[in-house]
């Protein structure tokens, strides 16, 4: 157990952590929803992730997103790999470069327990939902993060048992209303809380093993 695992199982105690440490969790989208998401989970006690993204990193990412300047131009799921492992080590990571449809969700994500759903494209977001909650999947998504203000909105839905929905439904990104840091950070945290949640109470429906 390495000085950051030491610290978090300070709150969590070492048994919990164990478990947590045998979920594995998919990121599917490195961008603002799940650069943080993906961090606080890190810091949460998880370490085996499957992440997913296309992209590489703009300037414009760096209002929301947890990268930093000198990351610009990296993809962003080496970029984000990097910095979870400067957090801990010792992470299981599985950094994957590539846009994904319905099928490739499905092979990518096959030994995961969680997915976090942090995609751009309405497309994708569908078809992830879509291929993984049949599959007993637990998916954490978002919608309705954009513009700032009335952060109360921002809320946690459970649709189903594995597949909760944050954000206020509404409030898309656009022009009018940009990603910016406040709100999206918001939804990223609350996408974790429930991964975090989900699986302590796992945990403890279990016996504790």
């Amino acid at each position: 157990m390495n000085r950051t695992e030491q610290g978090i199982a300070a709150y969590l105690g070492k048994d919990r952590l164990a478990f947590l440490q045998t979920v594995s969790v998919g990121i599917a989208g490195a961008g603002g929803l799940g650069s943080n998401c993906a961090m606080h989970l890190v810091r949460s006690g998880f370490k085996r992730f499957v992440l997913v993204d296309f992209d590489r990193i703009e300037p414009s990412n760096l209002n929301r997103q947890a990268y930093i300047a000198q990351q610009v131009g990296e993809y962003k799921v080496e970029a984000l790999a990097a910095n979870l492992l400067a957090v801990n080590p010792d992470l299981d990571l599985e950094p994957c470069i590539g846009k994904v449809t319905g099928e490739d969700m499905a092979e990518l994500f096959a030994e995961c327990d969680v997915v976090v759903e942090a995609f751009d494209d309405p497309e994708a977001k569908k078809a992830l939902v879509e291929t993984l909650l049949p599959k007993g999947v637990l998916v954490v998504a978002a919608s309705g993060m954009g513009g700032t203000g009335n952060s109360d909105a921002m809320i946690t839905r459970k649709v189903r048992d594995n597949f909760y929905l944050i954000g206020d439904g509404v409030t898309e990104c656009t022009d009018e209303n940009p990603p910016f840091s406040p709100r999206v950070g918001i939804a990223a945290a609350k996408q974790a809380d429930v991964v975090l949640s989900y699986f302590l109470n796992r945990y403890e429906a279990e016996g504790g093993k």
